[in-house]
């Protein structure tokens, strides 16, 4: 299991309205062996709420991590990375786009709105899987995570 130095798990929320792309996400972390905490929330509006602690969320751990898809209901994924990246409690937190879609507007737009990588879906499962493991690899393994800003 892939934790923080402190022995605890990575909180991983992943915003993703695809039910299939859901299953696919979680059978490849699986696969990639990443035990760690998995959150699911399947709209813009839910995934915001998650983050800033709201209604039926007040009571969750804040992510180290965010997968974002681009193409969500209620509230758009960029529109949540705008939100994110400009909230000076969530702004650490690194935010990767994981969507289907590879036009240039899109990825353009994700780095302006200072998302910290963007990665296309493969179609083919077993490639998914492999881009996971290379997320592990890199995200969860090499990259040291922020603390939250109150030092938790």
């Amino acid at each position: 299991m892939i934790e923080h130095q402190d022995g605890e798990p990575v909180e991983i929320l992943l915003v993703e309205d695809n039910p299939g792309d859901v299953r696919l996400t979680e059978e490849a972390f699986a696969e990639a062996r990443i035990n760690n905490d998995l959150h699911v929330t399947r709209d813009g509006q839910s995934a915001l709420d998650y983050l800033h602690q709201r209604g039926e969320y007040a009571d969750v751990d804040r992510p180290d991590l965010v997968l974002l898809d681009l193409n969500l209901p209620r509230v758009s994924g960029m529109d949540v990375l705008e939100e994110v990246k400009s909230d000076d409690a969530l702004c650490r937190i690194p935010v990767v786009i994981l969507t289907s879609s590879e036009a240039e507007e899109d990825i353009v737009e994700s780095y302006e709105n200072h998302s910290n990588a963007y990665l296309t879906k493969p179609i083919d499962p077993a490639a998914f899987i492999e881009m996971i493991q290379s997320f592990e690899d890199f995200w969860l393994t090499l990259v040291k995570l922020p603390p939250e800003p109150n030092g938790t």
